[in-house]
């Protein structure tokens, strides 16, 4: 079990992940939990969804006031990648992990990059679950914290033709719960 406040860093091919009722989850671990997830109301209605949120690095100094500020820390980021069983009507499951200290350049360059940390999860995820779902096909989403509103509009084009481009089913604001609320909730 975990508190919901354990990290887990990813160092190469570590898939390593928390589930908020099991704590650290692998690969083989996440996959027999959807299996049975699925298995125990075969025909409900599924989607697998993956999404990243990020944030830019901060660290809490002394203002020399006897007070703290908090300042970004320039060009580093943490990331947090979610992957999200629902059964559609009846609630979901998921599995979070948090990478830290990842340089970034700018607000594009955080948006692609959160782009590509949930398709390297729903790559890897997805050629090992597909064999493993008894021929039955369910939604395959990656959500994404973009949207019609703010700085991100003009990115929309872009990355949802990379999500497309690779085969899976892109997902906007307002609509893409796993990375504006469920992977939020843990960056």
């Amino acid at each position: 079990m975990t508190d919901g406040n354990e990290t887990i860093e990813e160092n190469g091919d570590d898939f390593s992940f928390i589930s908020p009722t099991k704590g650290r989850r692998n690969l083989l671990e996440i996959m027999a939990d959807i299996i049975g997830y699925i298995a125990d109301k075969p025909d409900a209605e599924y989607s697998i969804v993956v999404g990243t949120d990020s944030e830019l690095s901060s660290h809490i100094m002394a203002d020399g006031n006897d007070g703290y500020i908090k300042k970004e820390r320039k060009g580093l980021a943490s990331f947090v990648s979610v992957i999200v069983m629902r059964r559609i009507g009846s609630g979901a499951k998921y599995f979070w992990k948090r990478t830290t200290g990842v340089r970034t350049f700018d607000h594009h360059d955080r948006m692609i990059k959160e782009a590509y940390f949930s398709l390297e999860v729903a790559n890897k995820l997805i050629s090992q679950l597909r064999d493993k779902l008894n021929g039955h096909f369910y939604d395959f989403e990656i959500h994404l914290d973009i949207g019609l509103n703010g700085p991100t509009k003009e990115m929309i084009q872009e990355i949802v033709g990379l999500i497309k481009g690779n085969g899976f089913k892109a997902i906007i604001k307002p609509y893409s719960y796993a990375a504006k609320t469920v992977a939020d909730r843990h960056v």
